[in-house]
């Protein structure tokens, strides 16, 4: 009860809504027809699934929104530029696309394309303005420094100054922050950073830590064994040492604290003053629990046969010598002195007779392993991959020398007096890496889709349905405005490619103000959908049916482009022009009449018979939901 629904529907409402004008005030900016402008701005308030975005708490409307006033915002811009450039209308209009820019790349990461594509088109009419004679040279740097402050500094400052707000506003641990560094959940308020506070900053010999491992892929996990052992004999016939198992654990548990010990000495205490452990150092790893040594060897890894295994040492009495010396690498270091540090250090380590890396292979073990991830020993290869970086979360000094009183404390909360907070800068950095990088699950999501579905809207996503009555929401758009959509794509770059060949022969067809008209509403309206489309076919995540929206945008706004572009220079005669003026008007019937047909789906009233639902059916792979009596 506690959540503003009201107002979190308002702003893509308010958004949404707002769409419609902008689409008609781009189409007059690029000069064309009233009429053109008044059948864009129509197109967007007949599309359903528009309509069904901006009803609900989504961020498709508020992003389109963006985009569109960035678009005409650089117009309007463009347009002052050749009669008044430099008065107060002029600054207005760049500095208000730089900042819509920026809002857009805020809401989604999607708005980049749309951002990408005026910096192209700004780029493009920069080069333009550096050949125009008429203008001194410091007219030109003028106008270069004015562009470059209102198009690339004051985005990149006003996007900085958001997760500025976001962070400083957001200081508290939450229950996804798992998915961060310990670096960085370490720098919130409760969660780790209660656990961690005061923790010694550099390890040291005789150092009680926990390592988690930096990938955090399939899930973050630390280093972790157990008294169990390895089978004798796996499934698949193959052997192993049958030693104690070295996993990695996506829980906190006892059992993930490992002790830092010199070789060449036996105590598991940090000596007076500490000897910290830097970059280079070989060192032993001793399981707190068990005290067996952290070791790998020559034998086949359970589920990655081509690398080693890595368990807990047992000495069976057999010709198998323990091999328990590791090097430890500092990735993230400034010089080759560095000490290893909790939490901010990067460390991998290097097996010293095998030269293996100890490295999480993401693989789930079978029920003698409990599901836990494998840890395998991998041959010492180039780069630096995060399954094979490790982190201190965890740290203490030891004091205890006996293994009952050392168990105790390895139970007992850290206590120390030294506090970590990352930058501003690093864990802005942070933050966008995993936005851009994180994937959602392996598992298929029941309305996910591809690229290839969007075109033809071969998909549907129901959002809501009422248990009772029957009624449903649905993102399903009106079929006639995305046939007509792709039609004008086509019909555009058919004609395009034919004026340009007719042109290369020095045949023109149409005037040459009509041919810019042409080039610069195009390269707008079928670029945007572009930058905005095909991107998605490289894309590895979850893809959905709204993600096509913003492109779609664009292609409804080439629909009147080619539409005013044929009456006006094909339909030469009377007769022509008025039987595709009827036609239009029939056809924009038919518009109408599609979104009146799915309205039902697209605002959930009124309530829908199943034999009117199975009506609406109009393609086999929608899913449209139909109660069982």
């Amino acid at each position: 009860m506690n959540v503003p629904v009201w107002s979190l529907r308002l702003l893509p409402a308010l958004t949404g809504a707002l769409c419609v004008p902008l689409a008609y005030q781009i189409l007059v900016e690029l000069h064309f027809s009233h009429c053109a402008a008044f059948v864009a701005a129509l197109l967007i308030l007949f599309e359903n699934s528009l309509i069904t975005q901006s009803r609900l708490m989504l961020l498709e409307s508020v992003l389109i929104f963006f985009i569109l006033l960035a678009i005409l915002s650089y117009l309007k811009f463009y347009n002052l530029q050749k009669c008044s450039p430099f008065t107060a209308g002029w600054w207005f209009w760049l500095l208000l696309t730089g900042v819509a820019c920026s809002c857009a790349v805020g809401v989604k990461y999607m708005g980049l394309f749309t951002y990408m594509l005026l910096l192209a088109i700004a780029g493009v009419h920069s080069w333009h303005l550096i050949g125009d004679q008429t203008l001194s040279n410091v007219s030109v740097l003028c106008h270069l420094l004015a562009r470059g402050l209102a198009l690339v500094v004051i985005p990149v400052a006003m996007y900085l100054s958001f997760f500025y707000v976001h962070l400083t506003l957001l200081y508290r641990s939450g229950p996804h922050d798992q998915i961060m560094t310990s670096a960085f959940q370490a720098s919130l308020e409760g969660g780790l950073a209660r656990i961690t506070q005061g923790q010694p900053l550099e390890v040291a010999y005789g150092s009680q830590i926990t390592l988690r491992n930096v990938l955090g892929k399939p899930m973050p996990c630390w280093l972790h064994s157990h008294k169990n052992t390895y089978p004798i004999r796996y499934e698949n016939g193959r052997g192993s040492s049958h030693q104690q198992q070295v996993t990695c654990y996506p829980f906190k548990d006892v059992n993930n604290w490992w002790i830092v010990k010199d070789p060449g000495m036996q105590q598991l205490v940090v000596s007076n003053p500490p000897r910290p452990v830097r970059h280079g150092h070989i060192v032993q790893l001793v399981h707190g629990i068990t005290t067996r040594y952290l070791n790998t060897h020559d034998v086949a890894a359970p589920l990655s046969p081509h690398s080693q295994e890595v368990s807990c040492y047992v000495d069976y009495n057999i010709s198998m010598p323990a091999q328990s010396l590791w090097r430890v690498e500092i990735v993230n270091r400034e010089s080759d002195t560095d000490v290893w540090k909790t939490i901010l250090s990067e460390v991998r380590f290097v097996h010293v007779n095998t030269s293996a890396v100890l490295k999480l292979s993401g693989a789930s073990l079978p029920e003698w392993g409990y599901r836990q991830l494998e840890i395998i020993g991998e041959k010492l290869s180039k780069g630096y991959h995060q399954s094979m970086l490790w982190n201190v979360e965890e740290h203490r000094y030891g004091k205890s020398q006996e293994q009952k009183e050392r168990e105790v404390e390895l139970h007992s909360p850290t206590q120390a007096d030294i506090s970590k907070n990352l930058s501003f800068m690093a864990r802005f950095t942070e933050l966008q890496w995993k936005i851009l990088t994180l994937k959602n699950e392996d598992t298929e999501h029941k309305y996910s889709s591809s690229p290839l579905d969007w075109i033809t809207m071969d998909t549907n996503i129901a959002y809501w349905f009422h248990p009772i009555s029957g009624a449903q929401i649905h993102l399903i758009g009106n079929v006639l405005t995305w046939a007509s959509a792709n039609v004008a794509t086509l019909v555009y770059v058919c004609l395009f490619l034919w004026y340009l060949l007719r042109r290369r022969r020095k045949i023109c067809d149409i005037p040459e103000d009509a041919w810019r008209l042409w080039v610069s509403a195009g390269g707008l309206c079928v670029g945007g959908w572009a930058v905005n489309y095909l991107p998605f076919f490289v894309m590895e995540k979850t893809l959905f049916l709204y993600h096509y929206l913003p492109a779609l945008t664009f292609q409804i706004l080439l629909i009147p482009v080619v539409l005013q572009h044929l009456t006006d220079h094909l339909c030469r005669s009377q007769l022509p022009k008025n039987a595709f003026s009827a036609l239009m008007v029939a056809w924009f019937s038919s518009v109408y009449l599609v979104y009146r047909t799915f309205s039902p789906l697209t605002y959930g009233e009124p309530t829908l018979s199943a034999a009117e639902l199975r009506a609406l059916r109009w393609k086999e792979s929608w899913d449209i939901l139909i109660r069982k009596h």
